[in-house]
């Protein structure tokens, strides 16, 4: 079985959403790859990017079988239903412990006995009364593993996670360029992090996932940088149809692609980098400075030039120092 759902009670639910909700049903569907996503990270003339970003979008596979669910619960009960998969204020994660498909780890993520830290969530609410599972005890013990491997020190704490300071959130959502203190920590992490997923320990006991559609295309698991760093934006959309990637837009992952050529120690990238100082978009340009400025530090002063935007200019400014 490579998917759950459960009932979770009543209390805590976020009825400002919807005022007539009387249960949620939380559902878990099994994503678990079928390799190591920490051994990438070795490789670093290559990019590593987050075991749920590498097939087809998650939100619509999950949003089409919570469908399916809610359309027989509605035929067999009655009542209304609403649909929601990371598409709303829902705390998915704490009605998922309370509905009995796993525990907040110390990582802050799902953690469940039987599929680990792979599991993608959705909700359905109802005006229906249903009877709530069990919830789920906290099986963490006194492992940490998961916050000592964090590459950025996000974890101020056992269940807290700074997320500021998380890969995930930096390759993703950040709009602007990534904070030098946090650059070399990334590595060759291009889109998302799975540091503190993988390591788990609950982790030996998850099965690859069986949906076909969720599974990693050949192209997105172990892609060179080489490769990607040349993308314009129709050949980013086109590699990256119907992918969570694609959300993101080409100049933040280019971002992120320059930030791990700067990591790579491959001198054999910095022509990539030089050919981006020009590039249309400033969020790329400083990125390809500070590349260069890690790879081929003799060239910088050479290559200097005043930019239009007071960012860019920034980063040669920093650059120019550090030389």
């Amino acid at each position: 079985m490579d998917w759950l759902a459960n009932n979770s009670e009543r209390r805590g639910h976020p009825t400002s959403l919807w005022p007539d909700v009387r249960s949620v049903i939380m559902l878990g569907v099994n994503y678990g790859p079928d390799e190591n996503p920490l051994e990438i990270l070795q490789r670093r003339s290559h990019g590593a990017i987050s075991v749920y970003a590498k097939g087809d979008d998650y939100h619509d596979i999950v949003k089409k079988r919570l469908k399916t669910l809610a359309r027989w619960l509605i035929a067999q009960g009655g009542g209304d239903v609403k649909v929601f998969v990371d598409t709303a204020a829902v705390m998915e994660k704490p009605l998922a412990a309370v509905a009995g498909i796993g525990w907040q780890g110390k990582h802050t993520n799902l953690v469940s006995r039987e599929f680990g830290s792979w599991l993608f969530l959705g909700s359905i609410f109802t005006t229906l009364d249903l009877p709530p599972d069990e919830a789920e005890t906290d099986h963490c013990g006194s492992c940490s593993a998961c916050q000592d491997i964090c590459p950025t020190n996000a974890f101020p704490a056992p269940y807290r996670l700074d997320a500021r300071r998380c890969i995930s959130y930096l390759t993703i959502e950040h709009k602007g360029p990534i904070p030098h203190e946090f650059r070399e920590a990334i590595g060759n992490h291009i889109y998302g992090c799975d540091d503190c997923l993988s390591v788990c320990p609950w982790n030996k006991f998850a099965q690859a996932g069986s949906e076909a559609k969720l599974a990693a295309r050949d192209v997105l698991k172990a892609p060179t940088l080489a490769e990607l760093v040349v993308l314009d934006d129709a050949a980013f959309r086109t590699l990256f149809s119907k992918t969570s990637i694609k959300r993101t837009g080409r100049d933040r992952f280019i971002r992120n692609v320059l930030i791990a050529i700067g990591n790579s120690r491959d001198v054999a990238l910095a022509k990539h980098a030089e050919e981006l100082l020009s590039d249309a978009s400033p969020l790329v340009r400083g990125a390809a400075v500070w590349a260069l400025s890690k790879l081929t530090p003799e060239k910088i002063a050479r290559l200097s030039t005043q930019d239009e935007d007071a960012g860019v200019n920034d980063e040669w400014r920093l650059a120019l120092a550090a030389t």
